[in-house]
This record gives structure tokens, C-alpha cells and sequence, in this order.
């Protein structure tokens, strides 16, 4: 699944990333890159589910766009990116074309709830990966565009106290919901009805 372009290109942004944490910058100048597992492990289910229509909240520079396109790309599907940093959204979308992968996938700078009302839906499956406030705001933006059966995937869940989302997912009616102890923590949402 990974060639070798692709491969050198991750390779360059995780070192960034790293450099970027080593250097002490604050969260907000950092392109707080998915970890290497949890985009495998997102590929590998994107892959298994055969999801097609998928949208991603918060892209960066395009590391977890990059996972989840190599799987959309052998599904016949398609990535959406939203980055809320226009600069990030430019450059997330020239490391998708510098792994060939822009014709499957494009990040759109703006504000995901903009964005998300734009787009046609319904989506097979839902990254959430930006502001962890803004989670449950998210969740409420995409909720009705995601199909029966669809999935919701947001990270930072062991990390960060996103106990608000996780109650917001709780107490609805239309979802099952678990965490996944990977990497940073995943919770794994089955949209139900």
C-alpha cells in the first residue's frame, strides 16, 4: 500500500512533527500529526469497511488525509480535508500531490462547519482530528450527513479530556460507541440508524 514516495514524504512530515515537539512550540504552531499506527490503523479500516465518501475535520499539513487516500484510492473512493489554516490546507494538498494521491483526495481551507454544509454527503466514514472544543460542534455538523452503517472516528480521546464529546455520543439514541486504546486514543463511533 505504501510505496516508496509515499513513504519518503510521511517519513519527512513525522520527522517535522517530531522536530516541531522537540523545539517546545505550543499546540497551536505544531502540525500535531495523527501517530504512524493510528494512520495505519486507519487505512487498514477504511480498507475493510470499504468506505468511499469520507470526510476529515482538521488536516494539517495532510498526514492523516495521506492514510486515509491510500485506502480510499484502492477503494474507488475520495477524501475531503477541512484545515481551518489556509497555509496548512496548501500545504496539505501539495504533500498529497507530491504522493500522487491528489486526484482521490483535497483538503479545503475554511471552517469545517462551512465546509461540511457544502458538501453533498452522505459519508461512509468521519476523522475528527481539530480543536478538541470544537468536537461536539463537529459532531453535530456531520451527524445527519453520515449513512447507516457509517463511522465516526475522532482522535485524541486518551490524551485530551474529551468527555463532553463522549457524553454527547452517549446520550444519543443512534449510535454505539467505544474507545479504542490506541496511540492517543480513537473513539470508534458506528452510526446506528
Amino acid at each position: 500500500m505504501i510505496d516508496e514516495r509515499v513513504a519518503a514524504v510521511l517519513e519527512r512530515l513525522y520527522a517535522e512533527d517530531a522536530a516541531q515537539r522537540a523545539a517546545g512550540l505550543p499546540s497551536s504552531q505544531r502540525t500535531r500529526n495523527v501517530e504512524r499506527n493510528t494512520g495505519h490503523w486507519l487505512a487498514l479500516l477504511v480498507r475493510a469497511t470499504n468506505a468511499r465518501e469520507m470526510l476529515e475535520i482538521g488536516s494539517s499539513n495532510g498526514v492523516s488525509t495521506i492514510w486515509l487516500a491510500l485506502a480510499a484510492r484502492q477503494n474507488g473512493g475520495r477524501v475531503t480535508g477541512t484545515e481551518i489554516l489556509p497555509d496548512r490546507a496548501a500545504e496539505a494538498n501539495q504533500n498529497l500531490a507530491a504522493v500522487g494521491l491528489d486526484a482521490v483526495a483535497r483538503v479545503v481551507a475554511g471552517d469545517a462547519q462551512t465546509t461540511v454544509a457544502n458538501l453533498p454527503g452522505p459519508f461512509d466514514l468521519v476523522f475528527i482530528d481539530a480543536e478538541k472544543d470544537d468536537y461536539v460542534d463537529h459532531l453535530e455538523s456531520v451527524i445527519d450527513r453520515i449513512r447507516s452503517g457509517g463511522l465516526i472516528l475522532a482522535d485524541n480521546v486518551i490524551s485530551h479530556d474529551l468527555s463532553a464529546y463522549q457524553a454527547a455520543l452517549q446520550a444519543r439514541s443512534d449510535v454505539e460507541t467505544v474507545t479504542i486504546p490506541i496511540d492517543r486514543g480513537v473513539e470508534f463511533t458506528l452510526k446506528t440508524a
